[in-house]
């Protein structure tokens, strides 16, 4: 088997499907899922036992719908029992996630589930499964064993899971590319890999380098990339253009993702405890990759045009410094106040030449995605994301899609009197300020300033790691985003 590191992050565990009900003293591992209720079904395996450990551990049959519970067979298998509550989606898949980590500890590399709860808590439950059977990357020489086939009996048939389905692999792809090392993914290797992509979904690709950037006049992009440079090649850096164009579309939109391989601040040096986990800045350019994979293979009718922001951010002689004055696409000039800002610097571009196109060929939304404030983190923690919107029909939108997705995520204010902390004396705008009051807000009264009236989300991920897990992600590493991304888009289509 390959290592992790180089393997096929779509590879999910083959599902098949059984009829009747399974013997528990016969399985491996068993997940078994009811609806929320008093009593243990008549018809449950091991029901005797089951009663017996519950009372042992003094727990009720209701209180399953908030913690699953184990047993472990005499055979040397392991059954795990779990109620779907009666509450959102986030909690709901908060729940499940805790029943599937307790069979997938013991690494099987096959699984029997059990549904009783309807098809939602199936497709909820295999969901979980698949994105959390998916091993990250690792350079250990002794590797986990993967889950490979999932046995299910409920409710349902193929066409019923293929959004769960692609949901998790497309989660998958963008936690497997965030996990990489730097040393692995480079902004060179970063872009071989999405080539590959390219090829096997049947995207057009167009890549501006750091030298067609530079002579476009991409000066806030390139400012962060001159620090490395080699042979004026800014280290392998560039904006990727993906464009997927599915016949009969029904809505055309710009995703931009942030592509930051490697984030040591620049000249404002991150000290080391800030400085570590830096390669998964580029987290944002990940969900947009995941997002796109999924509406791929979901053939949803929407015109897309991806916008990748990818470079390093070095120290080096080179590199861009406070009190620089640089240049965007759209002619506006950037006063730099601080060079660990570099997030919002490449994202102006990538906005520009997304926001860009004749009205016909025009995006109806823009949405980009960054891991870029601290500020953020402060405000929520990472249990949420902040979004931004250009309208309150938008932000609506996406608090909504928060919900049903189970990727939570909160509006913050964007009203005009923030920018005037952003006055420059010497430039059209600076691109931050020292002070950091409300980062997250002026950065993305920053960005907006570089959509040029279009229709926009920006998404700051606050919530792409969060220790413990969150949601359905039992792993730090979360794919926020791309659930969220594909309920948003869905609900506008239909």
């Amino acid at each position: 088997m390959p290592s992790p590191a180089h393997a096929d992050f779509s590879d999910l565990a083959a599902l098949s499907w059984a009829r009747g009900l399974p013997v528990a003293e016969r399985e491996g591992h068993l997940l078994w899922v009811l609806p929320a209720g008093k009593k243990l079904p008549a018809d449950l395996p091991a029901r005797v036992q089951w009663q017996a450990a519950l009372r042992r551990r003094d727990v009720k049959v209701e209180d399953l719908a908030v913690t699953a519970q184990a047993l472990d067979l005499p055979a040397g298998g392991r059954m795990v029992l779990v109620m779907v509550p009666e509450k959102g989606c986030f909690e709901r898949l908060t729940t499940l996630r805790s029943a599937v980590s307790l069979l997938l500890e013991e690494t099987p590399a096959e699984v029997a589930v059990v549904v009783q709860a309807g098809l939602d808590a199936a497709q909820e439950a295999l969901y979980c499964l698949w994105l959390n059977g998916t091993a990250l990357p690792t350079s250990k020489r002794k590797l986990a064993r993967r889950l490979d086939t999932i046995r299910y009996y409920g409710p349902g048939g193929a066409e019923d899971f293929a959004p769960a389905q692609a949901s998790a692999r497309a989660n998958a792809l963008t936690r497997c590319l965030t996990a990489l090392p730097p040393n692995v993914l480079t902004p060179t290797d970063y872009r071989r890999r999405i080539r590959g992509l390219a090829s096997r979904f049947g995207w057009k690709r167009e890549e501006y380098d750091f030298r067609r950037l530079k002579k476009m006049g991409a000066g806030a992009f390139c400012a962060v990339a001159q620090g490395s440079s080699r042979d004026d090649d800014g280290g392998g850096a560039a904006i990727v253009h993906l464009t997927h164009r599915p016949p009969g579309a029904r809505l055309r939109v710009a995703l931009v993702g942030k592509g930051i391989c490697f984030d040591t601040g620049g000249h404002n040096l991150k000290p080391a405890r800030y400085m570590l986990g830096m390669h998964e800045d580029m987290n944002g350019s990940a969900v947009v990759l995941g997002l796109l994979q999924a509406i791929t293979e979901l053939g949803l009718p929407i015109a897309v045009d991806a916008w990748l922001a990818i470079a390093h951010n070095h120290l080096a002689p080179d590199a861009f410094k406070q009190n620089d004055i640089v240049t965007a696409l759209d002619g506006t000039t950037i006063e730099v106040v601080h060079t660990d800002a570099e997030g919002r610097m490449v994202l102006a571009d990538a906005l520009l030449l997304a926001s860009a196109g004749k009205r016909r060929e025009a995006p109806e939304l823009i949405l980009d995605f960054a891991t870029l404030t601290g500020s953020m983190h402060t405000a929520l923690g990472t249990r949420y994301s902040g979004i931004f919107a250009s309208s309150d029909e938008w932000a609506a939108a996406a608090v909504r899609a928060g919900r049903e997705s189970g990727e939570r995520v909160i509006a913050f204010p964007l009203d005009e009197d923030y920018e005037k902390a952003l006055e420059s004396k010497v430039a059209d705008i600076k691109q931050c300020t020292m002070e950091g009051e409300a980062d997250h807000i002026l950065a993305a009264r920053f960005l907006k300033r570089f959509t040029h009236g279009r229709p926009w989300i920006h998404m700051d991920l606050s919530a792409s790691s969060c220790d413990g897990g969150l949601g359905a992600a039992a792993s730090r590493l979360t794919g926020f985003g791309v659930a969220w991304g594909i309920r948003l888009l869905t609900d506008r289509i239909t």
